[in-house]
């Protein structure tokens, strides 16, 4: 827990005059819409002091060198969706949330070589408008399950979308970076003035600094470019069935064999009869939340009656038309091994009928965002997630859900919610989700304590989470220890070079700068060689 910051008035004037008196929050009431939603409310562990609003990328520069010049941290935010892993509140107590959402601009959209430029407030549902609106309807777009957030700040943050983009991040390309110091930089062939390659090719000339900004705080990202796909012939959604919870483990092999034969392009979601009944709520009659935890018999009944499966899995198939046929053969005869499962597949649309895509389902693997899913869940419920990377091996799966599931079950006194993402052919996250009533403070504790056991449970086992809520980012960053913590020290030492005041979200995935890593309560010079407080995370 760190010291709260107190952001001095005069900051908070020079930043109204760079923004503007209506970009800028500073009472109670007005920075509570943007905060953790799904946060214990009356808790104000998480607060920010004020937030601003930057309409472009020079006004971003000031706010950092305001920032710098009097020493207080600040926490970006792009839409602030990121929901179950601390939406826009800032690891540190004070600090200045910096919110993206009026940088809303498409900047570029070139058909020829299907990419488009964004700025940090573009939401999957503005990008997707734009291309409609553009006449590059045929440009797809891969989208997460949810519209509403912002493309770059869920690439930054490393969340998954489903089409064949979405398969280990391949769609993020070039990137422009405030800097510490509020100087400007590109990534990659952007570094090279007016280059026409900035946005094409993911590496340049030297170390390749794109990665540096997913889930750092290194810098704060003010455009980047995204690759689309064209509309190929012929796209075929296919839902899986799982009827039995002992056959995950074969449908995880058979998922991966697919993949790795190419078979799957894209980013399958395999997800447990709880958390597939929220895509199918006119077969569920209502949403199974936070209430107390299904028996084995219930689970197998309402998988029976809804025929959803213990387990079902969501994928697409995309491509020539033959091509397509042939690869939904192959996956009838892969998946015809697991006894009484079943390979539904109502339709393939084409040019001829792709403005018949109306189901959840068929709108997000056609890479076409939606708010569906918001709709079936209940305002008052919210949720925490946990995630670890897993190879993409059945037993291990198995092992993994099982540990999950235990402890969600008997500790947090809820549902079990899994999906699991092979993000690639060989390794897959497993995301539980542990639902609460966020006006119920004893549950609410109950699902963050249950997540915090959680990572250190997994640990044991040596699994580590890909992202992990704002409560417990040093706990899930404390998993990965070889050799006395040797990946903390060098990120660390990183943070130290390029922002030695730390002021660039402090804290963020476990990334602590220097002033915040002193003792609790001891005084710490800073880089300018004045002490100031520096609490201990």
């Amino acid at each position: 827990m760190t010291h709260p910051i107190d952001v001095p008035a005069e900051a908070i004037d020079r930043l109204r005059a760079v923004v503007g008196p209506d970009n800028i929050l500073v009472s109670d009431d007005e920075r509570d819409r943007y905060r953790d939603p799904y946060w214990y409310q009356q808790d104000r562990t998480y607060d920010s002091s004020a937030v601003v609003f930057p309409t472009g990328t020079e006004q971003v520069q000031e706010i950092v060198r305001i920032a710098d010049e009097f020493g207080f941290p600040v926490w970006t935010s792009s839409q602030g969706r990121n929901n179950g892993y601390g939406g826009p509140s800032p690891r540190v107590r004070g600090s200045v949330l910096i919110s993206f959402r009026k940088m809303n601009r498409v900047l570029e959209i070139n058909r020829e070589l299907a990419y488009a430029v964004v700025e940090p407030g573009v939401r999957w549902l503005d990008l997707y408008a734009a291309l409609q609106e553009s006449g590059n309807g045929d440009l797809l777009l891969s989208v997460p399950d949810i519209g509403w957030g912002s493309v770059i700040g869920n690439s930054l943050d490393n969340g998954m979308t489903y089409l064949p983009y979405g398969s280990d991040y391949s769609a993020q390309c070039g990137l422009e970076v405030v800097l510490a110091d509020g100087s400007l930089m590109r990534t990659g062939m952007g570094a090279i003035p007016d280059n026409k390659s900035w946005h094409l090719y993911k590496r340049g000339l030297g170390p390749v600094l794109d990665p540096l900004f997913m889930q750092s705080n290194y810098g704060v990202v003010t455009r980047m470019g995204v690759w689309l796909m064209r509309r190929p012939e012929a796209y075929a959604p296919v839902y899986l069935t799982v009827p039995r919870d002992d056959q995950l483990e074969q449908a995880v092999d058979i998922l991966r064999e697919l993949r790795l034969d190419g078979v799957i392009r894209g980013v399958p979601n395999l997800q447990n009869t709880i958390t597939m009944a929220a895509q199918f709520p006119e077969l569920l009659g209502t949403f199974v939340g936070a209430e107390g935890p299904l028996t084995e018999e219930q689970l197998d009944e309402l998988a029976g009656r809804t025929g959803i499966g213990r387990w079902g899995v969501r994928t697409a198939l995309w491509g020539d038309k033959p091509v397509v046929e042939h690869h939904l053969e192959r996956i009838r005869e892969a998946w015809g091994a697991i006894e009484g499962s079943r390979v539904d597949h109502e339709r393939t649309f084409t040019k001829d009928n792709w403005h018949e895509i109306s189901t959840f389902m068929e709108k997000i693997q056609a890479g076409v965002p939606s708010l569906d899913m918001l709709e079936v869940i209940p305002e008052n419920m919210g949720h925490v997630g946990f995630s670890p990377v897993v190879p993409l091996v059945g037993r291990e799966v198995r092992k993994v859900v099982d540990l999950i599931q235990g402890l969600v079950t008997t500790q947090a006194g809820t549902n079990f919610v899994c999906a699991i993402f092979p993000t690639n052919d060989r390794s897959c996250f497993i995301v539980s989700s542990l639902s609460f009533d966020t006006t119920n403070e004893a549950q609410t504790r109950a699902a963050f304590d249950t997540a915090k056991m959680l990572v250190a449970e997994a640990g044991k086992l040596g699994y580590g989470e890909y992202r992990a809520h704002l409560d417990f980012m040093d706990l899930a960053a404390d998993q990965y220890s070889f050799n006395d913590h040797a990946y903390r020290r060098f990120v660390q030492g990183i943070k130290d070079a390029v922002d030695p005041k730390g002021i660039l979200s402090p804290g963020r995935h476990g990334i602590w700068p220097r002033r915040f890593r002193a003792a609790e309560g001891a005084p710490q010079q800073d880089a300018a060689g004045d002490e100031s407080y520096a609490g201990t995370p």
